[in-house]
């Protein structure tokens, strides 16, 4: 019996684990003032009050059926609750069939306290959220979040400093470095987006729908130039689609500048992607199928027809959904791609661009060309392998999603010769297949010239990765720089290819102490633990003799990890209001960095490295992944030359 994995699954746990927690408070009927008493050092009683909302019933602290209706909870663990929260004011109490007990009820308002120990410095603003429960009827809202702030009485005010207009790059002493902070591969990504758009014509769900839907066109549209024109406007509909799958990102992305960043490096998300990858795998191996429901797809088919446009529209919207259980896939590896690059709803919308013209670009150019559909190869078993091999490598992704996941919480369950050595059976079983050897059904594979190149490609690239498990100088594998874990990040105690030559700080303010000391300019690296961009540039880039000389003898060297889950010290921690007039929570040191780059660097992509004074004035424009040792070390000598001539050009 086939598992019917369903699209609208896999985006509701998504869109859960981007926006965890329950009903936003801001559309919750109770509102929560907060106050605090200092009772003794370290010792505060904070206290909720919320007045009465219309005819919904607050349920007062308890705990039902083992599980608490309310509490509060920090970000910090030197915060605790001395005792459960007590609660005051008229109380009903009524028999709930919900919960088969008692329950007790607020109808008027409600006013609760708690007493908070504070371990070490109390800070001169706490910060914290409150869980609590309400409903009527039918409805029943559990776990609502209200988010607060309280100034705690003789507490410490936050020394974390975040806007420093100084370091403005626009009014930077010299003009070099890049003219602009976005990503400048748009390109690329538009390009491996049409490249995944192809390979998803050679799968069973596409590949035969294009010389019946071709040939619809042209036969039954009255002339050839009308269905030329209805394949045209197919082909565009099928670009549109995908285009129009992007735009919800840029409502997450506007409210945050940071959240796609947050996304690509959470580790929830890294371990459901993991899980969803493995899911695709298995699909790929032919174990279910993966697609919508059925009803849905029937209901889209009923509109289409070629009277118009709309109709085509949804003729071009019925290929997406029928063909999903083959693109899905390919479209989450574009999917987490874009948000592991950093690079937001802009690429991501330049990557589905692309990927809706590859898998459209046949369609028109064979209603243009009817007489290129007989060169077309027929349909048969090599369909399924390419589906197979796109499976093998749904299973490598889904290695690197985990990895990515080890990496920012530092489990280390996945080194670098752990995660090679995993690529190597993958790369093995894969070639296995390609020989017969490993057989998902059907009849025995042809060997033709196309399989055993493809073979043959696979076998060198799995010999390629040996010696990456090993203690040894050829352990680099710079073909794939960036992608395993970093080449200190070992099982070897002492492994010969971990650079030790270049040790950066991790403190922006430490590394300011420093330079004011040495009188060099800071080299400030924003840099991530799941970024693959920024392991190429220490794996290739800083070891040059030229760069690594300059960033060891020349400058004061400070990585700042956006991506760094560790809690910043309370009395850090605080509610910083941007640029745009936003509330943002400094919680973690992740946090400061991030917010730290976009509001002082306009950027939030990674790596990006910044050049400054030890008065912090910018001396040059920031530079982002550059690949090119020569190009990176012209640019350090540019900040160099500012720093020691700071009035010339």
């Amino acid at each position: 019996m086939q598992i019917r994995l369903r699209l609208a699954w896999i985006f509701s746990f998504l869109f859960i684990i981007l926006f965890a927690g329950a009903q936003d408070s801001a559309t919750a009927p109770f509102k929560w003032q907060v106050q605090s008493r200092k009772l003794a050092e370290g010792r505060y009683e904070l206290r909720f009050s919320t007045p009465a909302a219309a005819s919904w019933q607050l349920y007062a602290p308890q705990v039902l059926n083992e599980v608490p209706v309310a509490e509060l909870q920090f970000a910090d663990s030197s915060i605790r609750l001395a005792a459960p929260l007590k609660d005051s004011g008229k109380v009903a109490e009524t028999n709930s069939e919900l919960f088969g007990t008692t329950v007790r009820l607020h109808s008027e308002g409600a006013v609760w306290k708690g007493e908070i120990n504070i371990a070490g410095t109390a800070p001169a603003n706490l910060q914290g959220t409150l869980l609590y429960t309400y409903g009527k009827g039918e409805e029943f809202y559990p776990g609502t979040a209200q988010e607060f702030r309280v100034a705690l009485e003789g507490g410490k005010e936050a020394g974390t400093r975040i806007l420093i207009p100084s370091l403005n790059p626009k009014n930077a002493v010299s003009p070099c470095g890049d003219e602009t902070t976005e990503d400048r591969s748009l390109f690329s990504i538009f390009f491996l987006g049409f490249l995944g758009g192809l390979i998803a014509l050679l799968t069973p769900c596409v590949f035969p729908l294009i010389p019946l839907t071709v040939s619809f066109f042209t036969k039954r549209s009255g002339t050839r130039r009308k269905g030329i024109i209805n394949a045209l406007q197919y082909g565009f509909s099928i670009f549109l689609i995908y285009i129009l799958l992007s735009l919800p990102f840029y409502i997450v992305e506007g409210a945050n500048p940071e959240v796609l960043n947050n996304i690509s490096t959470n580790v929830w998300l890294n371990l459901v992607f993991f899980v969803v990858f493995i899911a695709f795998a298995l699909s790929f191996f032919g174990l279910y199928e993966i697609g919508l429901p059925g009803g849905f797809a029937s209901k889209i088919d009923a509109k289409s027809g070629v009277s118009d446009f709309w109709g085509i529209f949804f003729m071009a919207l019925t290929l997406a959904i029928v063909s999903f259980s083959c693109t899905g896939p390919i479209l989450g590896s574009l999917l987490a791609g874009a948000l592991t690059n950093n690079g937001g709803a802009v690429q991501l919308t330049f990557g589905m661009g692309g990927f809706g013209l590859g898998l459209a670009l046949p369609f028109a150019l064979f209603a243009l060309f009817p007489n290129w559909l007989q060169s077309l190869p027929k349909s048969g078993g090599w369909l399924t392998s390419v589906k197979v091999v796109l499976g093998f490598l749904e299973l490598a992704l889904a290695v690197k999603f985990l990895s990515n996941a080890d990496l920012v919480k530092q489990w280390r369950i996945l080194p670098r010769e752990v995660f090679i050595g995993i690529w190597i059976v993958i790369g093995i079983a894969l070639v296995l297949y390609l020989l017969g050897v490993i057989r998902f059904g059907g009849p025995k594979p042809k060997f033709t010239r196309a399989r055993l190149a493809v073979t043959a490609l696979f076998a060198a690239f799995t010999i390629y990765l040996i010696p990456g498990v090993t203690n040894t100088p050829l352990a680099k594998l710079e073909l794939i720089s960036g992608f395993p874990p970093p080449l200190c990040y070992s099982l070897y105690e002492h492994p010969v290819n971990c650079e030790q030559g270049i040790e950066p700080l991790k403190d922006y303010e430490e590394a300011l102490r420093v330079a004011k000391a040495q009188n060099k300019p800071i080299l400030i690296d924003f840099t991530g633990w799941a970024c693959v961009n920024c392991r190429r540039m220490e794996e290739k880039v800083w070891p040059d003799s030229k760069v690594a000389k300059m960033m060891k003898e020349d400058f004061v060297v400070v990585s700042l990890y956006v991506d760094e889950r560790r809690k910043l010290a309370l009395t850090e921690q605080t509610t910083y209001t941007t640029k745009q007039g936003v509330e943002k929570p400094i919680i973690t040191v992740g946090d400061k960095w991030a917010t730290f780059q976009s509001e002082n660097f306009g950027a939030v992509s990674q790596p990006q490295y910044a050049i400054i004074s030890p008065n912090e004035q910018a001396l040059t424009r920031t530079k982002a992944y550059t690949p090119d040792p020569k190009e990176f070390a012209e640019w350090l000598q540019c900040g160099l030359d500012a720093h020691r001539n700071p009035l010339s050009p």
